[in-house]
Formats: structure tokens, sequence, C-alpha cells
């Protein structure tokens, strides 16, 4: 079939997009920034369009010749209007793919407790409102209700991972004996493939869930014994409110309040899957569903193994500038303020560029690190990213990764790594490191610090951190150079004893 997936840069959508492709299917993708999937092993394989889901045309130009469609959208972090925006997205996704004569969506979606639904949070109410637009749009519209997803890289899987492997013993809210039924990725993915390829015409919900019915409590026990941690202690309370308890998770684990608010306020009620009816539709795989220690084993194991294809982090941040660079020095935009460090460093330039690829995350930043800290708690207290979000892989980037509280722009091994500051700031900013090689053993690493200020604001907070800047550039491209010099002489010493 030929598809439009929507979401390609996301958690479920990155990892989809593959499984489509190995079932033989055409695929088309439409993303608000394409160059972020410019580095997947699928990219050369799906067609791209450039476009944004609230731009009807763009979406109609999406649509056109497809036969299905996936709405894998969710404005977690959107902020106050987030409904509204949801809606927006949906009333066009239904109206454009019912023009093109798409003749059918799938539709990933939450768990919805059977409550009134003024009971409900906004974000479980705009879930359900998202399937009752499509499935009232005139295309037949299949909408997965899943609850918890686990997997290496989701969200619920890195606040279930981070809250148990650093507290032992925890003062806990009350719904951590709420209780709920979670899914592995793995069979999500099976079953969003298995809707969109079923024979049947079908515009209705189902629920999906794993093989096991737990709690909360129950998951931190049972990732503690598959992680060989001992068993946690629990001390329930009734006083923290699920607002209170995001900015609890926020603090304790890599997952910002925006998005840890969502899933707590789904957690504190109970999503269990009413049915099974979706066996009906997709008989279940062959090995069967993945119990929920199975899941958590192989998502430990991805993560050690340092193989997360997609990560919660993939996606955009709300209100986070997404324009490149601009030109430099012919740019006329206004003022840009820089900051440059040169560096000739004794060691050939691929070894250089591991340890400029590898900057970040449990590396650090080579200098000043617990000046890091505090602007990565400062920008959490501002309701930023701060610097929890780590990386993907501890190694490795691509274009589009999340890199602590940066996103990768350009990546063009082993010459150039760029990353554009997802911070909150009263401008734009960048740091690029280019690598020139210098012989066989020598290279020239440049680094470049980019401030695009906003207002007046902007060069006020600009001229009140440029003292910091000789505590903590100056250091970082040293740091960088003795680390790659270090790794050189390692290299070599086995060979010179042997010659020896």
């Amino acid at each position: 079939m030929r598809l439009l997936v929507t979401g390609a840069t996301g958690y479920i959508g990155g990892r989809l997009i593959p499984h489509l492709l190995d079932h033989g299917h055409q695929v088309r993708v439409i993303a608000r920034h394409p160059d972020r999937l410019s580095e997947r092993s699928w990219a050369d394989r799906v067609e791209v369009l450039q476009g944004d889901a609230e731009d009807p045309a763009a979406v109609a130009e999406a649509m056109a010749d497809m036969d299905g469609a996936f709405y894998l959208m969710h404005s977690l972090t959107a902020g106050h209007g987030f409904e509204n925006q949801e809606r927006h997205m949906a009333t066009i996704f239904g109206h454009e793919a019912k023009r093109a004569g798409v003749k059918k969506i799938v539709y990933l979606g939450g768990m919805v407790p059977d409550l009134p639904e003024k009971k409900l949070s906004a974000h479980l109410r705009s879930r359900a409102e998202v399937g009752r637009i499509l499935r009232s749009s005139g295309v037949p519209t299949i909408e997965l209700r899943a609850g918890v997803i686990i997997g290496s890289g989701s969200a619920s899987f890195e606040m279930l991972r981070y809250l148990t492997e650093r507290l032992p013993v925890m003062v806990t809210p009350r719904w951590v004996k709420t209780r709920t039924q979670p899914i592995a990725v793995r069979d999500v993915l099976y079953y969003l493939v298995g809707a969109m390829e079923a024979e049947e015409t079908v515009n209705r919900s189902y629920d999906i869930g794993g093989p096991d019915v737990t709690t909360y409590a129950g998951m931190m026990h049972g990732f503690a014994s598959v992680a060989g941690l001992p068993r946690r202690v629990l001390f329930p309370v009734n006083v923290l409110s699920p607002k209170l308890s995001s900015h609890w998770v926020g603090l304790v684990t890599p997952v910002p309040r925006a998005i840890a608010r969502p899933l707590v306020d789904s957690l504190k009620m109970e999503v269990v899957a009413r049915d099974h009816d979706i066996a009906d539709l997709v008989p279940d795989p062959p090995e069967g569903l993945l119990p929920f220690r199975e899941a958590v084993r192989l998502a430990i194991k991805r993560v050690q193994d340092a193989d997360v294809a997609t990560r919660w982090s993939s996606a955009s941040v709300a209100g986070a500038p997404s324009d490149p660079l601009p030109e430099d020095p012919s740019w006329s935009g206004g003022t840009l303020y820089t900051d440059v460090r040169e560096q000739i460093v004794d060691a050939d330039i691929t070894r250089v560029w591991d340890v400029v690829e590898g900057i970040g995350g449990e590396h650090g930043w080579y200098s000043a690190n617990w000046m890091w800290q505090i602007r990565g708690a400062m920008d959490r207290v501002a309701g930023g990213v701060g610097l929890r979000r780590g990386r993907r892989d501890p190694d490795h980037a691509r274009v589009g990764d999340a890199l602590d509280f940066w996103r990768v722009e350009a990546h063009q091994p082993p010459v150039l790594l760029r990353l554009r500051a997802e911070m909150k700031l009263p401008g734009r900013a960048w740091i690029e490191w280019r690598l020139e090689a210098r012989g066989t053993e020598r290279t020239h690493l440049r680094q470049r610090a980019v401030f695009h200020p906003r207002g007046l604001a902007g060069h006020a907070y600009w001229w009140s951190v440029a003292p910091f800047h000789a505590f903590v550039f100056p250091p970082m491209i040293r740091g960088m150079a003795r680390e790659a010099q270090s790794q050189q002489s390692q290299n070599l010493a086995p060979v010179v004893q042997r010659v020896g």
C-alpha cells in the first residue's frame, strides 16, 4: 500500500516506518523538519515532504494518492491551548483524507477510563476527542488505545527506570496503587501494522494492552527484579497531587514536567483494557504478547547496548527555536555574538571526531561540568528541558537527536558537528566544532559559540554570561584535545611495545 506516516520524527513514528517498509509498503512522511530524518537508516527509502500538520495545503499534498494514513501526532508539550491545536490538526487531517479518497486512518491514542468526561484529565479528553474527530471524518478509522508503553527510550519507560534506579526508598503518591496494563512497544507496532493491513472495514476504537495487569508499584518492583536491584520500599501517601507528582518526577527523572504531567494524569486513573476485541481484527502475535518483565528486560538490554532507535526526546520541543544557524558573516539580519576558540590537537582527525561527537550525556562537557549542571537546573526551574534528556546513543549522534538541552542541527563526520540550543533563552544559540586534518597525526579544531539575541533582554543576557565564558569555552576545547590525545596515545602504546 501507499501509506502516509505523520510523527516520523517522534518515538513511535520513527520505529513504525522500517516495519512498514519491511512489509513491502511505500511510505511517505510529512515533517516540519525533514532534515532530522536525513540520517535515519530508512531515509532513502521513503518520500519526505516538508509541511506542517496545521496547514491544510501541506496535508492535502501529503494525502494525494495515499491508500492509508497513520495519525501519530500528539501535542504533549504544547502547553496552554493544546486541546484547540489537537482539535484543529485532527479536523484538517480527517477532512483532507476524505477529499483525497484515503481508504483508512489508523490512530494511536490513549486508553480512556470508563468515566464521565469531566473527570478525565485534559490530555485524556483530548486524546479521546481526536479519535472521535477522525472517526467522524467519513474515512474508516481504527483508533488503538494504549496505556503505558514499555520500550527503550519511551517516556513511560524512562520515568519508570529512573524512579526505580535512583530511589530505593520512596514516599509515593497514591496513584502507584492504581491498576494499569502496560504494553511492549514491539506489540504496539505489531498492532499498528496489523490494523492498517486488516481487510475488514471498521470505524471504531480498540483497547490494546499486554498480558499483565499490575500497578505502578508492581511495575517498579518488577523493574527492580529484572535489573538486579534490591526490592524497593514504597510508602504511598495521599498528599501528593498530580501537579506535585509531576514536579517530583521532573526532579528525579530526565522526563520534564511538561511531559510528566500528562503521564501522571493517566496513571492516577485505572487504565485496563475493557475487552480484547482487537484480536478479531488483528490476531495476537504468533509468539504471544510480550509479558511486562520480558519487555523491561529487552528495553534494558537495548539501553545497555546503545541500540535505542528513537527516544521520547526525538520529538520537537514546543516553542523551541528551529531556524538553522544564519550564514555568517554575510548574514545581515542583526547582531550575532560569537565566541571562537581554536586548538591544534596532536591526534588524527578520526580520533578527535570521536571525542567531539560524544560530547554531553554521560561523557560530560570536558570542562566546568558543575556549571553546566547549574545551567541545566536553572532551565528546568524555568520550565525548560534541562540537561537530563542526555543522549540517545552515548557515542554517536545524528541530525535531529536531542543532546542534553541541545539538538543536533548539522552532523558531517568527521568535519562538522553543530548543536542548536533548546533551553529557555532570550534569543537563539548554537555551538559548533569544525575539524581539519593537518597531516596524518594532527587536527585543527575550531569551536564556535553563536548567540542571536532577541530584544534588549537578549543583549543583556549575552553580556551577563560573557564573563563566565572564560571558565567554560577555553577549558572545553582544551579538555577535548587532551581526551583525543590520551586516546591516541593509549591506542599507540601496544604497537610501540610490539615493535620494541
